[in-house]
């Protein structure tokens, strides 16, 4: 017997219509879509300059060379592919967000901590990241205050995410090809203006380790969103073409556009200072007309982030169990986070270098954990269906237990930031920052032992 939740009202394929309902399953009435579209989805919102600078803190920070940077940007990015790659499947197949599909492995209170964690690491944490990089590039572009171009871009952005799923697929569509156009050519002019053969300034073993945690903490932050936009597509889509589209969407987009970054502080970058504007930096290494047009890309690249990021913010935010009692629950939802992210990114925009690799390191440390569990209860049922689970009053103590001992054990022991070094990191500095690492492992091995037995029975 199926306990699935159908979401109710009238939606369809349109635009401007204001998308009804919560984290219920799409009826087949309002399916629409392609496995291909994905690609544009998850290539628009990584095409921006948050992601350049990601690159950027390898060469920056972490005294890596080009080269050094540039291998440890491809294995992250792979690690946060793959797993959008798997996630996305169950999209077309249940109809419900990602954090939804997450209570066959951690039950429907078990999973309000992991739900708890997304809602605020994409609705407010990365929601502030990209708004503070889209309003220097406006600022930069317009000559106004910073704090005005970041009023402008979360309106524009919150009342995207406001609309619903519809009209954000339709801006990552349009985005697409401008964004696709103007950072190719930055990125010539970025890689041709470099000094790629620089030598390095630091520790490379802990360093390359920390640029695979910064570099797989961006790509893997959109793991938990993964069902969200592939929700829609008929249930007869191929759902592996799904899971490649969206994945090869995020690695080839995160690893260009970070490897342009290390080769961007070659070439003259700096860092995010106090009275500094590195969007600044970066399109001044480009003639004028070609500076402002990267600039303009990297607002629309901020705003192509962060309808993504307000949207599944509000789908975590109502699976941990909110009740906002409206037809448009998600919608008002939606605009809380906005809120919530202006006043973050508010507070943060004075010193967004340091707060930017914090945040990077500390998404990697919950999503490892949380990946580990997820990867595990797939693995165990085999691919059966879950559809029975998603919306039932039932527990599954293994997920969160998994979740919780090995994200604790990882930042206890591996975690190397500015607020906090671990256990093993202080007495040896040079292994850099696996708790990511440590915290997959961890959680997959002991979910796997203990949640055994109860999956069986529930085949």
């Amino acid at each position: 017997m199926s306990n699935l939740e159908i979401r109710e009202g009238e939606y369809g394929d349109k635009v401007l219509a204001v998308e009804p309902g919560g984290i219920e399953s799409i009826p087949t009435k309002d399916r629409h879509g392609k496995a291909r579209n994905l690609f544009a989805t998850w290539t628009s919102p990584n095409l921006e300059f948050a992601t350049i600078y990601v690159g950027a803190l390898g060469v920056l920070f972490f005294g890596l060379t080009f080269w050094q940077a540039a291998l440890a940007i491809i294995i992250g990015n792979l690690l946060g592919g793959l797993g959008q790659y798997v996630l996305t499947q169950d999209g077309p197949k249940y109809g419900v967000p990602q954090m939804v599909i997450g209570r066959a492995a951690f039950g429907k209170l078990g999973n309000i901590l992991p739900s708890i964690f997304n809602a605020g690491a994409a609705g407010i944490g990365w929601f502030a990241v990209n708004s503070v990089s889209g309003a220097f590039a406006l600022a930069d572009l317009t000559k106004m205050k910073v704090i005005v171009a970041l009023v402008i871009v979360v309106l524009i952005q919150v009342a995207i995410a406001f609309i619903g799923h519809n009209l954000v697929q339709t801006v990552e569509k349009y985005l697409f090809p401008y964004l696709v156009i103007v950072f190719g050519v930055a990125a010539i002019y970025a890689l041709s203006k470099g000094h790629l053969n620089a030598h390095a300034n630091g520790h490379t073993p802990g360093g390359f380790l920390l640029l695979v945690g910064a570099s797989y903490g961006y790509a893997a932050g959109w793991n938990p969103f993964s069902a969200d936009f592939a929700r829609y597509l008929p249930s007869s889509t191929d759902a592996k073409a799904a899971g490649r589209s969206a994945g090869l969407g995020i690695f080839v987009s995160a690893t260009v556009l970070e490897i342009v970054g290390a080769a961007a502080v070659t070439a003259g970058l700096h860092g995010y200072g106090a009275n500094t504007n590195p969007t600044g930096d970066f399109t001044h290494l480009m003639p004028t007309f070609l500076g402002k047009l990267v600039l303009l890309g990297i607002v629309g690249g901020s705003i192509a982030a962060n309808v993504l990021n307000i949207y599944s913010g509000s789908m975590s935010f109502l699976t941990i169990g909110i009740k906002l009692g409206s037809h448009q629950r998600r919608a008002i939802s939606a605009i809380i986070f906005g809120i919530l992210g202006f006043l973050l990114a508010r507070s943060a925009i004075n010193n967004p270098a340091n707060n930017y690799e914090n945040f990077l390191l500390v998404m990697s440390y919950w999503i490892g954990p949380w990946l580990g569990v997820i990867l595990a209860d797939k693995v165990l049922r085999k691919g059966a269906s879950i559809e029975k689970l998603l919306f039932a009053n039932r527990e599954n103590l293994a997920g969160p237990i998994a979740f919780v001992v090995a994200g604790f054990i990882s930042i206890w022991g591996f975690s190397n930031q500015s607020y906090y070094s671990g256990y093993f990191v202080k007495r040896h500095p040079g292994i850099g920052d696996i708790a990511f690492l440590i915290g997959f492992v961890l959680a997959f091995a002991i979910y796997y032992v203990a949640a055994a037995k109860k999956v069986k029975a529930e085949k």
